[in-house]
């Protein structure tokens, strides 16, 4: 059966996945790329110039396996873009999904067909709704909840998480949308793993333990 996975959304110190304000010039606000850099130095980000340490073995666990991703609205686009017709995203043309991708927003809307395989469809749904839509359009394979921080904590809250990767990075923001609102005894619901790298970050895998 397929499961639901989240992979390589990086955290501060202080739990903030987003700084703010968000806009189209800034889309993680105050934080710029500082919640990034790690990734950037992987082979997976960058074939040319990347490692092939600890940092590349986690990141690239993103892409295999993944029949259809489930993202927020403010991943999709800066605050505002739904009133923009000809928004289509932050990536180009070619969205590196290559998958049926459900948006989720209040404002729905007609789907987009992208080059490479991606379609993205926009919902006005629950949770349990959305991922009822992505499972059927991933047949077999898992689904990935893509973020931002709010969307991955409703889904862990509504227990619709099976695998739970964040990258802890060593700075502190303040302010921002934080990850951890609301998801006090974690701990009793899912196995922790913490592996620390060289580049400084800390990936933390949460495995939702076994029910009997």
């Amino acid at each position: 059966m397929s499961i639901t996975r989240v992979h390589n959304l990086s955290i501060s110190l202080d739990g903030f996945a987003t700084g703010e304000p968000q806009s189209l010039e800034a889309p993680f606000g105050h934080a710029g790329e500082r919640l990034h850099e790690w990734m950037f130095a992987t082979r997976y980000w960058d074939e040319s110039r990347g490692s092939l340490g600890g940092d590349n073995a986690f990141a690239e666990r993103h892409t295999p396996g993944i029949g259809a991703e489930i993202m927020g609205a403010n991943k999709f686009g800066p605050p505002g873009w739904q009133d923009d017709p000809e928004w289509q995203g932050w990536w180009g043309p070619n969205p590196p999904f290559h998958t049926p991708t459900f948006v989720l927003t209040h404002h729905a809307k007609p789907s987009i067909e992208m080059e490479g395989g991606t379609t993205f469809h926009f919902l006005d749904a629950s949770p349990a709704e959305a991922l009822e839509q992505a499972r059927a359009a991933a047949g077999d394979q898992d689904i990935r909840i893509g973020g931002g921080a709010t969307v991955v904590r409703d889904f862990v809250l509504a227990g619709l998480v099976d695998h739970l990767h964040l990258v802890q990075v060593p700075i502190l923001l303040g302010r921002g949308v934080r990850i951890w609102d609301g998801l006090e005894g974690i701990e009793d619901t899912y196995d922790i793993e913490a592996v620390s790298t060289p580049s400084g970050v800390t990936h933390l895998t949460f495995t939702r333990k076994a029910t009997a």
